[in-house]
């Protein structure tokens, strides 16, 4: 093997800080319908040892169950877990759509403390999420060195609320780990290549960077909730669960396959009084209950809340179904019926 050049080793150097650099460029994720609201996830690595019940909040999460259920942790988890350093959990926000991008609607929301800058505030309190300027722009604040000792700040975490291939999807703001590639990423969140490089406006490999935030559209699971529901539409992503109607439903995505279907049950005990939750059309069934007759499964499931929480029965049917024209078991049958017809002429010709 050639040995490095003088030249060489100072180079090598220079690209090894090149990428050790956190990405600086802008987080914004393009959302081209004004107005519109949905919720977003975003990746956050805390510098520090920390806990859930600080992330909470430092995020104005109003919720611990909010960040369980983004992460798949039990509902039973305390917000005294610690979470170690650089461990990558996903932090859920509301998000708004304005001036052809999106960004988180209300909150965080960061008081300054002493000794505090604007470039400390995005860089390691929160992990180059958002950057100095986009903090100066949502807070009108001209000059980044002059904040004072408790203002308050809202930190506008990237997200978009479009449609991806004309479905609704939740978007994620995935921080891109040391030796990605967007083909890795694609096959990880089971989209295609062609649409991370639009969303991201990546032309090649060569884009992608260590650290930098790019926006990965999740495929929701079905469900049966109405548009009238307060929750709707109720789009949870593979691996993840929300807890809604106040705090009386649990609602979990187990994959990510074309026809999974959100699966509904009662929460537990997080709301004591949350009421009994049946469907009426079948009184003995509960929700996330179901019952088995023949080929026909039924499933009472969740359908959304106004004032009253909403049920309502889904049957499938379990049997296999008939092979269709050019089924192996279609053309078997049909050699069998040519067999028959040619061994009946055989017969009639010796009779």
């Amino acid at each position: 093997m050639a040995k490095p050049t003088p030249l060489s080793i100072p180079l090598l150097f220079l690209i090894t800080i090149t990428i050790a650099i956190p990405s600086t460029s802008a987080k914004t994720f393009r959302c081209t319908t004004a107005g519109a609201t949905c919720q977003s996830i975003v990746d956050y690595l805390p510098p520090n040892r920390t806990t859930l019940r600080a992330i909470q909040s430092l995020f104005s999460v109003p919720h611990l169950y909010s960040i369980l259920g983004a992460n798949n942790l039990p509902l039973n988890t305390t917000a005294s877990t610690p979470v170690p350093p650089q461990q990558r959990l996903r932090i859920p926000f509301p998000c708004l759509c304005s001036n052809g991008t999106g960004a988180s609607r209300g909150r965080p929301v960061y008081t300054v403390v002493p000794d505090d800058g604007l470039w400390h505030i995005a860089a390691q309190v929160f992990s180059n999420i958002v950057t100095v300027a986009e903090i100066q722009a949502a807070n009108g604040i001209p000059n980044p060195d002059k904040i004072e000792v408790g203002q308050n700040l809202t930190i506008p975490l990237p997200c978009s609320c479009d449609e991806v291939g004309g479905a609704a999807v939740v978007h994620y703001g995935h921080e891109v780990a040391a030796e990605s590639s967007i083909e890795g990423i694609a096959q990880q969140y089971n989209v295609s290549q062609e649409t991370l490089m639009q969303l991201n406006n990546l032309t090649g490999p060569q884009d992608l960077k260590a650290q930098d935030i790019i926006d990965v559209p999740l495929r929701a699971c079905s469900s049966m909730v109405s548009n009238n529901s307060l929750d709707y539409p109720l789009l949870v992503p593979s691996n993840a669960y929300v807890v809604t109607a106040n705090a009386c439903v649990k609602c979990k995505c187990d994959n990510n396959t074309a026809n999974s279907m959100l699966q509904c049950e009662p929460a537990g005990m997080i709301n004591a009084s949350c009421p009994v939750i049946r469907c009426d059309a079948s009184p003995n069934l509960f929700l996330g209950n179901t019952t088995s007759s023949g080929c026909n499964a039924t499933t009472c499931s969740y359908a959304g809340y106004n004032t009253t929480i909403q049920t309502m029965l889904d049957s499938v049917s379990t049997c296999p179904a008939p092979p269709g024209p050019g089924s192996s078991a279609t053309t078997l049958n049909g050699w069998r019926l040519v067999i028959f017809i040619n061994a009946v002429m055989l017969c009639l010709l010796f009779v």
